[in-house]
């Protein structure tokens, strides 16, 4: 029998009648395309022998029947796993703890003594490298983070490389990186069943082909599963791949997930930040969404602190002297354009405000004092810049602002080529912002 086959799969077939006892609707798809309805359900009762004007009847014993048999089961089963923990956690303290902890998803407080900082760097890092700093430096210290790729270890920066972190295998159950192979969804599922036991998993893919992921990607949303999906390569600017792996709608797709925190970081420390604020989120899953491409490292002592990123939004740079007369909103690694832009309207005289937007969601999270404080209503003149689509930017640019972003597929060539090309340049932005202050003026917030 099944019971005794260990080599292969085995597959049972249950022979059944679809809608059996509803006599109008059996084995038909109406028995499971609507309700049966009123009369179909008196039929029904009436084949099983079943009371048919009672509703939601409990026959006299059942519950008694169930107490005796499920629920006695149940509490001895209770006691016996309560008395074993006792002991282990007697014999174990350390462990159990950290059992403890898991399950209430609570971190411990050493869990970020190793995240890194990194200094202002012009040539930059990609964030998909920052990436793998940060997660390495918080699973060192978090026994329970767990996860891996679908076959792009090196690609996605997502491999685990402390001392002891092992590979899951047929040997070495304990290990902690997980080679998904060539298949995101099934990725996903194992995210999800992973994250179900209180573990905290990751799977990283493309950010192309975070659609083979969709479904568990809802589902960890729908379930409210803190499962973290790690899409690198996020833009036009991974180059010479070409359209067929340049993502466009798949950001705003994300975003359209209700529940899922998307976080697209402009720099490393930035993407340091997001780990920190992954890890305290226990009932959101979060879409990191990394670059292939170098990015500058901001100069944090000119600019506003990475830290802000908790809050979805915050203003990156203001002018000088006196009110912005403009906004400009980037994200990922736009907001290093955003800058240069910013720092040559400013020797202009011009009065521009940087937002850096790593996550619509987060943002929304904050109060409306807030919001309104970083992108103060009276402002009309408003530029945002993403190398994605467009949609939804509206809320945050109004009808009449400007939006830098793919309206087509990419193409084939270097970033620089592309960046030309698709409008993704410090001059095209200012003349973006030029026409944005020339349509709404130069009303400052007082």
């Amino acid at each position: 029998g099944f019971k005794h086959e260990n080599h292969r799969p085995t597959l049972i077939i249950v022979d059944s009648h679809i809608g059996y006892g509803a006599p109008d609707v059996q084995d038909t798809a109406k028995a499971h395309g609507e309700p049966l309805g009123e009369a179909e359900v008196r039929k029904a009762k009436r084949t099983y022998g079943w009371p048919e004007d009672a509703q939601f009847l409990i026959p006299d014993g059942v519950i008694d029947h169930f107490a005796a048999g499920v629920g006695a089961r149940g509490r001895a089963l209770r006691s016996a796993w309560e008395e074993l923990f006792d002991r282990y956690r007697a014999a174990h303290r350390e462990l159990a703890d950290r059992l403890e902890r898991m399950q209430r998803r609570e971190l411990p407080d050493s869990w970020a003594l190793d995240v890194p900082a990194f200094e202002p760097n012009e040539t930059g890092v990609a964030t998909r490298t920052a990436h793998n700093a940060a997660l390495n430096a918080a699973a060192r210290n978090l026994p329970w983070l767990v996860g891996g790729a679908a076959d792009l270890t090196n690609s996605t920066g997502s491999t685990l490389t402390f001392d002891g972190a092992g590979t899951f295998s047929t040997d070495d159950r304990g290990g902690r990186y997980i080679h998904f192979g060539i298949r995101e969804h099934a990725m996903g599922a194992i995210v999800n069943g992973l994250s179900l036991s209180k573990l905290r998993p990751y799977g990283a893919t493309y950010l192309i082909f975070s659609d083979y992921a969709r479904e568990p990607i809802r589902l960890s949303s729908l379930m409210e599963l803190p499962a973290i999906w790690v899409f690198t390569h996020d833009s036009i600017g991974l180059g010479q791949d070409g359209p067929t792996h340049q993502p466009v709608e798949q950001l705003a797709s994300l975003r359209a997930v209700p529940g899922l925190v998307t976080i697209r970081p402009c720099d490393a420390n930035e993407t340091v930040q997001a780990w920190r604020v992954i890890m305290e989120l226990r009932h959101s899953p979060v879409a990191l969404i990394l670059t292939r491409q170098a990015v500058p490292v901001l100069d944090r002592r000119r600019y506003a602190s990475a830290a802000g990123l908790e809050r979805g939004a915050y203003i990156l740079a203001d002018p000088e002297d006196g009110e912005p007369e403009l906004i400009l909103i980037g994200t990922g690694s736009e907001v290093a354009l955003c800058v240069d832009a910013y720092e040559r309207l400013t020797a202009e005289g011009e009065k521009v405000r940087v937002v850096s937007m790593p996550s619509f969601e987060l943002f929304d999270r904050q109060s409306a004092a807030y919001r309104e404080a970083v992108l103060p209503p009276a402002i009309k003149a408003r530029v945002s810049v993403e190398q994605a689509s467009t949609l939804g930017w509206e809320r945050f640019v109004g009808i009449d602002g400007a939006m830098i972003g793919m309206h087509t597929f990419g193409a084939s060539a270097p970033l620089k080529d592309l960046e030309r090309r698709f409008g993704f340049t410090p001059e095209a932005i200012i003349t973006a912002c030029r026409q944005q202050l020339a349509t709404h003026g130069r009303v400052a917030v007082r």
